[in-house]
């Protein structure tokens, strides 16, 4: 941040007033949150509102999360600075560059072509090298680069998919909304022997998470 960056005092109101008032402690996060530009992911319609306590539209019926969410989600993981992570739905890039200064490599997947493009190129422009976007059904993961030490889902699932169990490495956080299309628990895993264990952390509403593994298409 400098003093000629006109969205520094927005950011840091943020970070003060819409995650740390409300819980969220972890030192590297709230970092992160800070410095990661969030006007750059909206919307050029919505710019006024880019830090608004509140999702907000980028097209093809998506959304950028709400910034606390992304905070708990974020959190949850529990992030060091060495893993690698994946990521199952892309959308704007701002959870996966928040992500990027957190974790050594991030991996992330975005079903719609031309919103994973739009990212890639977004961030080639920021500088954010340490991020690969592709574009296929994420409820099946990304095999190749397995295994995770966390993975996020920022869609909501009928259940947590089993090729992303799968893929997490043992000891490894694994946080997803799961539910109905309606309304969601955010669910947080670890893998213990093999073996996914869970908690219910808030309640939520996000997009559906589309795919093999997910909810077969967006009318079901």
């Amino acid at each position: 941040m400098t003093e000629r960056d006109p969205y520094a005092s927005l950011r840091k109101e943020m970070v003060n007033f819409q995650l740390a008032a409300r819980g969220i402690s972890d030192a590297r996060v709230l970092e992160a949150m800070r410095e990661v530009p969030r006007e750059r992911f909206v919307d050029p319609v919505y710019l006024s509102r880019a830090y608004d306590d509140s999702a907000l539209p980028i097209g093809w019926g998506q959304t950028i999360s709400q910034p606390y969410m992304v905070a708990v989600m974020t959190e949850a993981l529990d992030l060091k600075g060495d893993e690698t992570v994946l990521e199952i739905g892309t959308g704007s890039g701002y959870q996966a560059a928040v992500l990027a200064r957190l974790a050594r490599r991030v991996f992330t997947i975005e079903r719609i072509e031309p919103l994973a493009a739009r990212t890639r190129d977004l961030f080639e422009e920021m500088g954010i090298g340490n991020v690969t976007v592709r574009s296929s059904d994420g409820t099946q993961g990304w095999p190749e680069e397995a295994p995770f030490d966390g993975i996020i889902v920022t869609a909501a699932a009928p259940s947590v998919p089993l090729p992303l169990v799968e893929q997490l490495a043992e000891g490894g956080r694994i946080v997803v909304p799961v539910g109905d299309l309606a309304f969601q628990e955010l669910l947080i895993g670890r893998k213990k022997g093999g073996r996914l264990e869970t908690r219910v952390s808030t309640g939520c509403v996000f997009v559906p998470l589309i795919g093999r593994f997910g909810w077969q298409d967006e009318r079901r």
